[in-house]
Formats: C-alpha cells, sequence, structure tokens
C-alpha cells in the first residue's frame, strides 16, 4: 500500500466538432474548469470516440476511463487520508493495549513522533496496519472505516474529508459517464478503505473500485459465514501494479486515464500506448493556497518522472492554479 512508503520514506489530432457527436456538449460542460488546453483536450478528446462514423469512434462497451484517488479525486497532503485513519485509530485503540506506550512504532505514535514512526520501517507500518486493519471482518472493517469518515474532518480546511473532493474531477467523471464511459478507481490505497465511500461521493460502485487488498481467511463465526481481514497483503495496487490489476479485475485496456504522480505512470503508460485515440492526465498540485503545491520532492504524490515525460508521451498537465475555477465542493457532502 501507499501508507507504507508514505511513513517510510504528441501534440493532439484534430477533432470533429462536438455539435455531430453523440457527446453530451453544453456550455456548462466542466464548469469548475477554466477554457484552456486542458479542458478543452478533456472536451475535444471525448467528442472523438463518441462520434459516429469518426474513425476515433469507439464503442459504449470499450469506453473505460480510470482514475487514481488520492491526489487525483481528493487530497492526499499533508497526508494520505488512509494514513490518517491509521493513526487516529492507534489513538483510540490504545486504552486496551497499555503494552503500546513502550512498543515501537506504536510508542511514536501516541507521542506524536512522525520521525519515530518512519524510523521503523516498513516492518513498524506493517505492525500499523495489522492493528487497525486485521482480525476483523470485512463488513466490520467497512462499518469502521464509515463511523470514522463521519467524524474525521481535516485540520487546515476544518471539512470532512469526504468534502475535500475536487470539483473539477467530479464534473469530469459524471461527464465522461454521461457520455457512455464506465470509470473506474485504481489506487493504491485499501481497496475496502475507498469502497466505504466511493459510491455516495465519486457515483463510482464498489464493484469498480480497484486497490491494494488484505487476504482474507474464510471460516464460520457464530455459525456466520465470514471474511476476515487477515495481516498479509494480498496485492499493491501502485506503479507496475495498477495495469496488472486493471486487466485482471477489467479485462479491457482503458482508453482514458487521470492520474497525479509517478505512482500512475505505468497506468497511463499502458491505457495511452494502446491502438486508437487515448487520453492521458496527470494533475499537477500547483495551488498552494487554495491546496497544496508540490511535486518532485513531496514524500506523498510525488511528480517527478511523470512531469518530464509527459510531453513526449502526450499526456494532459492540468495546472491546478491555472486551469480550476475551484477546488473543493461548496455543499456538504
Amino acid at each position: 500500500m501507499l501508507i507504507l512508503t508514505a511513513c517510510a520514506q504528441p501534440s493532439s489530432p484534430k477533432v470533429a466538432a462536438a455539435s455531430t457527436s453523440e457527446a453530451v456538449v453544453a456550455t456548462s460542460v466542466l464548469p469548475s474548469w477554466q477554457d484552456t488546453a486542458a479542458k478543452k483536450s478533456i472536451v475535444d478528446f471525448v467528442a472523438r470516440v463518441t462520434q459516429a462514423g469518426s474513425p476515433d469512434y469507439v464503442p459504449p462497451a470499450e469506453r473505460i476511463a480510470v482514475f487514481d484517488n488520492d491526489g487525483t479525486l481528493w487530497l492526499e497532503q499533508p497526508a494520505y487520508v488512509q494514513l490518517v485513519f491509521t493513526l487516529q485509530r492507534i489513538h483510540e485503540l490504545a486504552p486496551q493495549h497499555p503494552e503500546w506506550k513502550t512498543e515501537e512504532p506504536f510508542r511514536s505514535v501516541l507521542a506524536g513522533d512522525m520521525k519515530g514512526v518512519a524510523a521503523t520501517g516498513e516492518t513498524g507500518v506493517a505492525k500499523l496496519l495489522a492493528a487497525t486493519h486485521t482480525g476483523m471482518s470485512t463488513s466490520d472493517f467497512r462499518a469502521t472505516v464509515h463511523d470514522w469518515m463521519s467524524k474525521a474532518q481535516d485540520p487546515r480546511f476544518k471539512r470532512s474529508y469526504t468534502q475535500l473532493v475536487y470539483q473539477p474531477m467530479l464534473e469530469v467523471l459524471q461527464y465522461m459517464r454521461a457520455n457512455g464511459f464506465k470509470t473506474y478507481i485504481v489506487s493504491g490505497g485499501g481497496v475496502e478503505f475507498i469502497r466505504d465511500y466511493s459510491e455516495r461521493v465519486y457515483g463510482v460502485p464498489p464493484e469498480h473500485v480497484i486497490g491494494s487488498t488484505a487476504k482474507y481467511k474464510y471460516s464460520f463465526v457464530g455459525g456466520v459465514p465470514t471474511l476476515t481481514r487477515l495481516a498479509q497483503i494480498d496485492n499493491v495496487d501502485d506503479g507496475p501494479g495498477k495495469p496488472a490489476s486493471i486487466e485482471h479485475v477489467i479485462g479491457r485496456r482503458p482508453i482514458a486515464a487521470f492520474g497525479n504522480s509517478d505512482g500512475d505512470i505505468q497506468m497511463l503508460e499502458w491505457t495511452t500506448a494502446g491502438p486508437g485515440a487515448r487520453l492521458g492526465v496527470i494533475v499537477h498540485h500547483t495551488d498552494a493556497e487554495r491546496e497544496y503545491a508540490y511535486d518532485r520532492t513531496s514524500k506523498m504524490g510525488k511528480l517527478d518522472k511523470g512531469l518530464d515525460e509527459a510531453p513526449a508521451k502526450g499526456w494532459v498537465v492540468v495546472d491546478m492554479k491555472q486551469d480550476w475555477k475551484t477546488v473543493f465542493p461548496n455543499a456538504t457532502q
């Protein structure tokens, strides 16, 4: 999972006129986007692949768009939301575990010493995940996440995390679905964590969420068939793991991919290397006032190689500060 690394350390071709396309077109399309090249690239791509008779036409069954989650659909600074959940759960569970006062990495978490947590490396983070994510049924874990999500707030913005989704990206999800696309989330985060809120926040049903997974144990508990989360990681859905998971779960190569970090490069490569019209988009965090500005040196959502490779590979780089009229929704969710 990305939590493990977080705590350790060609020009577009001419497009057919949208007026002759199946594409949903109106003056209100992507209203939170400035009328810049980034918005035009997305709208033009959708027009190309939905215009019947176009050489770039793609049948609805093959219109698949994949989206990273952290930093692409919602904020990931100053820490991944699932990491915040993990650390807060340690504090909640601490009264039941007096031994944590002297045992690492729990001691460092309880003392607020993130450098101490980082010093324990992947082994320490694995202990944190085991203590907060495992030994319970999948339904109990989902309920725990749901309860936490209903109460937790980001300390800077004083809003719930499900309100700190990117309004322009919500519009892209809706726009693509309105034009016959199936939208999937492909994240390095835990799949069950994301599935709790994906449908009510993004309109993406849980079966369209692909993420890092734990191993399960099937057994009868109180006479009821139960899946229990184990401490072992089954799949890390990041980097090269993303195209592998896409093939395993979806079975079709997407024609559009949206990411924001170097962990999304392979997903973007896999998507845009296919035949026909393709769209690769990188959200570049450049707005320190309305959100955060970070890229090449960030521990969360590092974007270095992706920035360098985007021009040659024809990927659209969205400048958050210049291309988005607004960042977060005004209405509560």
